[in-house]
């Protein structure tokens, strides 16, 4: 049986009734970031399925030099905050003819080097990069190497980076603001034990909008939790902080993780929310929708993050300017329910 014939770019070209230049522009995703009409991008794309094009993506990487791949590094695949990250990282990866390699590091800097060591030698392009505590001389490597990267929802302010990430300090701020609206003046904070400076904004959030309320936050309202030893420590917290003699009226929780952890703890305790202490959570959890009371949260900006990530890493890829870098901060948004409803509302 005689061996089908590839369908190249001229094929294209020629059903489409444009350029082979053309057809290979809008194909390389370059379409969206020049003057080509949106009609004829669609059609070439339209043509290229009908022929089922496949792209030789071997010559391709040796007339470019690049391997077409993107290295995506994570703190916690099994967290669906990131999760979701990656699913979203990968779809505008494919847009623009990437392939997203992605390796968890589960919150371990040694285990992030090791993931960077062997997607390097896989020779990819570039990185997107959640970071983990402690690994900024990987980053520095990275630099002094003129390998390409973004850090995504975390940031080092020390590093001169690109970076995407959301406005922690804004967001948890306006948790503070709400609650206190609200009638609650003893607000407490469960935050992760650690120097990551996404979690220092979201503290710092917090304690100023009670300092902007008149209200001074007392040591005792703040628990740093290790996040190696979560639920023993989010007990032994939660018992303290219920047993004062003067206890908190509400709680701020830095992550979703914290929130679905604290939630579990008070029902086996048969306490519920917000009889107990107001909530608002940083980050949504579908377990969220399933309690007796829907939980107050803080939403991310979820594909908005990974997108622009994205779309800097595909610009820095064709860039030579080392020195100059892009930083944006995406506001989030308060997505209030009953866990905060006013106090003078709560029996």
């Amino acid at each position: 049986m005689a061996r089908k014939k590839n369908v190249s770019l001229k094929d294209i070209a020629l059903k489409s009734g444009v350029s082979t230049a053309l057809v290979s522009y809008v194909l390389n995703g370059k379409a969206q970031q020049s003057r080509v009409g949106k009609e004829t991008a669609a059609r070439i794309m339209q043509v290229a399925e009908e022929l089922n094009y496949q792209p030789n993506l071997i010559a391709k990487s040796l007339r470019s030099g690049k391997s077409f791949t993107i290295g995506l590094v994570i703190a916690d695949i099994a967290n669906p905050f990131f999760a979701n990250i990656a699913r979203i990282v990968d779809d505008v990866a494919r847009k623009y003819n990437y392939t997203i390699i992605i390796g968890s590091c589960d919150e371990n800097a040694e285990k992030s080097a090791n993931v960077l060591r062997v997607m390097i030698n896989r020779k990819v392009d570039g990185f997107i990069i959640v970071s983990s505590e402690g690994s900024e001389e990987q980053l520095r490597y990275l630099q002094q190497q003129h390998i390409p990267f973004v850090l995504l929802d975390r940031h080092f302010p020390q590093l001169k980076t690109d970076y995407v990430v959301t406005d922690n300090h804004r967001a948890a701020y306006d948790a503070g603001i709400h609650l206190v609206a609200g009638g609650y003046r003893k607000i407490g904070m469960m935050a992760y034990d650690t120097t990551l400076f996404h979690m220092q904004e979201r503290i710092k959030g917090y304690q100023d909008a009670l300092h902007d309320s008149g209200i001074v936050p007392q040591e005792s309202w703040l628990r740093k939790i290790n996040q190696f030893n979560v639920s023993e420590e989010i007990n032994a917290a939660l018992e303290e902080m219920l047993r004062a003699d003067d206890p908190i009226d509400a709680m701020i929780f830095s992550t979703n993780d914290l929130a679905v952890n604290s939630i579990k703890y008070l029902n086996r305790l048969g306490l519920k929310i917000p009889q107990v202490f107001a909530a608002v959570s940083f980050g949504q959890a579908e377990w969220f929708d399933l309690y007796q009371c829907p939980i107050s949260y803080v939403k991310q900006s979820v594909d908005l993050l990974a997108t622009k990530a994205v779309e800097i890493l595909i610009k820095n890829l064709d860039r030579t300017d080392d020195n100059r870098v892009e930083q944006v901060r995406i506001n989030a948004t308060l997505v209030t329910r009953a866990s905060s409803r006013p106090k003078a509302e709560v029996l």
